[in-house]
């Protein structure tokens, strides 16, 4: 059987089960897509073509929700944060450029594995929060964005940390990685790494990716939220320790 996208059969299939798997977790626990797909994608399609194919394969999941977040998010805070990315952005992807395939396996593991552990031992920023503070985790969202395609991070803890309501929260989530995706794939453009074959896989992807998404919010009963959750967690985990190169 001919190689597609320069994928064997086996790789193809892994990489559009990480894309189901991750759209899954995300439809009933609203994150999880990147800690998911880029542990396991990157090995098959190295650094810059996971991310590019995350990016393109997440750009479809959030577009019918974006009226309604648009119209909850605070557009001053949402501003801020995209300024900072946007600045840090290129530094990010320039060390991306210069890091070995391995080095940013390991990134992304441990990345992914502190975000879960944060998480799960529920720790927050208490601190003062001002409109420098805002922009600064903007920024740190565009550097671990762009040396490691998830900049999610950042922007998640420190808004599960502040006493908004859930349904702001939720958009300026929600818009800023969108927005994200924008920048990221503008960037990468420009600095011509963006491929034909790499925006037809990150279609391609998108179909099981949205089929995921419909899914795991289909089967989301808010009753056992924590078990969903819990799965979400454990899903993560195996994802992070399985994208390690310890493994060959």
């Amino acid at each position: 059987m001919p190689d597609l996208f320069g994928q064997s059969p086996t790789g193809l299939a892994v990489i559009v089960f990480a894309a189901l798997i991750g759209g899954i977790v995300r439809g009933f626990s609203g994150f999880g897509t990147a800690l998911i797909f880029l542990p396991t994608a990157s090995s098959y399609l190295g650094p810059i073509g996971a991310i590019i194919a995350l990016t393109i394969l997440d750009i479809f999941g959030p577009l019918p929700n974006l009226r309604r977040a648009w119209e909850a998010v605070n557009k001053g805070d949402l501003m801020r944060l995209l300024l900072g990315c946007a600045l840090i952005l290129p530094v990010g992807l320039w060390l991306l450029t210069r890091t070995e395939p391995d080095v940013f396996r390991y990134v992304v593991s441990l990345i992914s594995l502190s975000m879960l552990a944060t998480l799960i031992l529920g720790l927050r920023y208490n601190g003062q929060i001002g409109q420098g503070l805002v922009t600064a985790i903007g920024g740190a969202a565009g550097f671990l964005g762009g040396v490691a395609g998830i900049p999610g991070p950042a922007v998640i803890l420190f808004y599960m940390s502040r006493p908004l309501p859930v349904a702001v929260i939720r958009a300026t989530i929600l818009l800023f990685l969108f927005a994200f995706d924008l920048l990221i794939l503008g960037y990468l453009t420009g600095m011509g790494r963006v491929t034909l074959s790499g925006v037809g896989l990150g279609l391609m992807l998108a179909i099981p990716n949205m089929a995921g998404n419909w899914f795991g919010g289909w089967m989301f009963r808010p009753e056992y939220e924590a078990y969903y959750r819990a799965a979400a967690y454990c899903v993560i985990a195996i994802a992070a320790l399985s994208g390690l190169p310890l493994w060959g």
